[in-house]
């Protein structure tokens, strides 16, 4: 790899972009298909159309990650980079950009939030950083230098609103946070969710639907606060809680198949004890099953 002079741009030696066989075929496909004699599907696109099948692509990837597959997981990237390739056809066709436009973008995006890699004139590094957190600091200062060049924006101004929530809560809050709008000690998010918890509980007693979901609504709004606090993703735990329950419940239900039984003529209590038997054989760090508590009907 190498810088090139005039726009310090990395140049691969080997393939640059405009003379790669592989990208140059896969471009032609996209607009052979969006062509006069293309596929009437393809042709029939728009940016908003296929907006579920980026968010549908990108949940499949991450669903390919978690399960450690490496040849899903290229085939899902492979899916996702479709809807990036397709999405620049459809901009170029209205002479807005290309893909290659897309690609230059993040080439330069890259070199301007790695100043301690790619040396630039507007934010000097004179130590370069030892860890991500050190890292992550610089990518701060970048951003801030961004932001002045541009209109003046709001503090959570940027966060898509599209994110799923629990995303979007942890951002904002750790954007608060960096200019000291947090509480100092743990205690304190312990007592937030304690609170939130008693006016929960008040609202079911005196309070519509309506009321119940706002401070439900905060409930989990100061667990996502707990779970930044832990140095955790809110988003990764519930994840992760939600591949455990289906992967317990699937045993429970296989296991009631294997006797001939269907869940609904089960009874509660023998899928509790088809339940804890799943439990126990998924065991995490420390010694402790993972999935304590994760039973929808008794929590």
């Amino acid at each position: 790899m190498k810088i090139n002079a005039k726009n310090r741009s990395p140049v691969s030696k080997k393939r640059p972009l405009g003379k790669n066989p592989v990208v140059n075929e896969l471009l032609a496909i996209m607009a052979r298909l969006r062509g006069p004699a293309g596929c009437p599907w393809d042709r029939e696109q728009t940016a908003q159309t296929l907006k579920k099948y980026l968010i549908e692509e990108s949940y499949e990837v991450l669903e390919a990650i978690e399960g450690g597959e490496p040849d899903k997981l290229k085939e899902e990237l492979g899916d996702l980079l479709l809807q990036v390739v397709f999405l620049s056809r459809i901009a170029a066709e209205k002479r807005q950009f290309s893909f290659a436009d897309v690609v230059q973008v993040l080439v330069r995006k890259l070199i301007r939030r790695h100043p301690h890699i790619f040396p630039s004139p507007h934010l000097k590094v004179s130590v370069p950083p030892r860890n991500g957190r050190e890292v992550r600091k610089i990518w701060r200062e970048v951003k801030k230098q961004e932001a002045q060049d541009g209109p003046k924006k709001f503090l959570l101004e940027g966060l898509p609103l599209g994110l799923p929530a629990l995303i979007r809560a942890q951002r904002m809050t750790e954007r608060a946070a960096r200019v000291g709008f947090d509480w100092p000690r743990l205690e304190g998010v312990w007592a937030k969710i304690r609170e939130e918890i008693r006016e929960l509980k008040q609202a079911e007693r005196k309070r519509g639907p309506g009321g119940r979901e706002e401070e439900l609504g905060d409930v989990l709004f100061s667990l996502v606060n707990l779970a930044r606090h832990y140095g955790l993703s809110a988003e990764e735990a519930l994840r992760k809680a939600n591949r455990r329950f289906s992967q317990r419940f699937r045993k429970v239900e296989a296991e009631l198949r294997r006797q001939g039984l269907s869940l609904e003529e089960s009874s509660l209590k023998e899928m509790d004890r088809l339940w804890n038997r799943a439990k126990k054989k998924t065991i995490g760090r420390g010694g402790k099953a993972q999935d304590k508590g994760q039973r929808g009907t008794k929590g």
